[in-house]
């Protein structure tokens, strides 16, 4: 995989018509990788495409609660369109997901997880980020084990919304899920970022290739 920007959707050309999953291939509209600035600091991570990314193609898109992650990146000053676009214009933070397809009526089984887990790698050993988002306790306990010392369970994430964790080479800010977001939370959530880690100097988690 190589990762010259030359498409922020799918940028490292991950298989569009995966098939590893049997169960979801028939349930699924579109198989939805990855999404945005393959130089990012910053990585946000769901547990699966939510209805409208499905439809779309595009992460958080196509619905109110792609909308609500549109809306804080804008405020983060990561995307330089307006909450509730297509193909949202993202610099410094990729988006992407644990598994890649959306079944209408439950979530990804451990099995699911695990047979993407392979993308999710890629997509983070290619991006290299500093700070990496988990939205939802399904996705904390997820990358616990391999990008914390913490043990899956061992975070609350409804408690640790909005606070820095130690990581593994980085730093994690849990996000509680978008749809269980008030307002007041989503804007707690900006507030951090802007008032301790963007304050602050985040490289000094790891060594830092220059921009």
């Amino acid at each position: 995989m190589d990762a010259e920007q030359d498409s922020l959707a799918n940028p490292f050309s991950m298989d569009a018509a995966c098939r590893n999953c049997a169960a979801l291939c028939e349930a699924r509209t579109n198989v939805v990788h990855g999404y945005g600035d393959v130089g990012a600091e910053f990585l946000f991570v769901a547990e699966r495409p939510h209805p409208g990314a499905d439809r779309t193609g595009v992460p958080f898109t196509g619905d109110e609660t792609g909308e609500r992650l549109q809306r804080i990146l804008a405020e983060l000053g990561f995307a330089r369109t307006a909450p509730g676009a297509e193909e949202p214009d993202l610099q410094n933070a990729f988006v992407t997901y644990l598994t890649r397809c959306h079944h209408p009526d439950r979530g990804p089984t451990d099995e699911e997880i695990r047979t993407c887990e392979p993308y999710l790698n890629a997509e983070v050993r290619m991006i290299n980020p500093e700070i990496i988002v988990p939205i939802g306790q399904r996705t904390f306990d997820a990358l616990a084990i391999d990008y914390t010392t913490k043990r899956p369970g061992d975070v609350d994430v409804d408690a640790a919304h909005a606070t820095t964790i130690r990581g593994r080479g980085f730093e994690l800010v849990p996000m509680i899920e978008l749809e269980a977001q008030t307002d007041e939370r989503t804007d707690a959530f900006v507030e951090h970022l802007l008032e301790n880690v963007f304050a602050r100097d985040y490289r000094q988690t790891k060594g830092r290739r220059g921009r």
